[in-house]
């Protein structure tokens, strides 16, 4: 036995180069990122598919380098798909809860600013005719030593 393979016997580690550091590999192996296929693409291979013989689908896939599973999701895709929309109501779509509210609030408000500008000219109106009911109430008071009408 060498000196490398006892140290890795022992657990030190990797093979150390000469001058005692660790040895870099040439190159990095990386994995290569899983294929993604856009929807339109999957919704071609689907249909022309589905519409070959049954030696021919073979020869699809693999011309592609696609698998059957790719074809057995995309079915399922598919008719998920048909399914929500399916499930969607029809006619307008519902409003915005938000936008509702403030509608309503909106509404409100004028309703309010309205009967405030009433009130206050029903305010005005009894002020002026307070003033003016003022000089009559006080020269039409009884002259006898009797209580004031109530």
């Amino acid at each position: 036995m060498n000196a490398t393979t006892d140290r890795r016997q022992e657990g030190e580690g990797k093979p150390r180069g000469a001058s005692g550091e660790q040895a870099e590999p040439e190159f990095t192996v990386r994995a290569k990122p899983a294929r993604t296929y856009s929807a339109r693409y999957k919704a071609e291979v689907l249909a022309e598919y589905e519409g070959l013989g049954k030696e021919d689908k073979g020869a699809r896939l693999r011309r592609e380098g696609l698998y059957s599973s790719l074809i057995s999701m995309g079915r399922k895709q598919r008719d998920r798909g048909a399914l929500q929309a399916l499930a969607q109501p029809t006619g307008r779509p519902p409003a915005d809860p938000g936008e509702r509210e403030n509608l309503q609030l909106r509404r409100r408000v004028i309703k309010l600013e309205g009967d405030l500008d009433k009130a206050q000219r029903v305010i005005e109106i009894q002020g002026k005719l307070s003033a003016l009911l003022e000089p009559l109430a006080t020269d039409s008071a009884p002259s006898t030593g009797g209580e004031p009408p109530r």
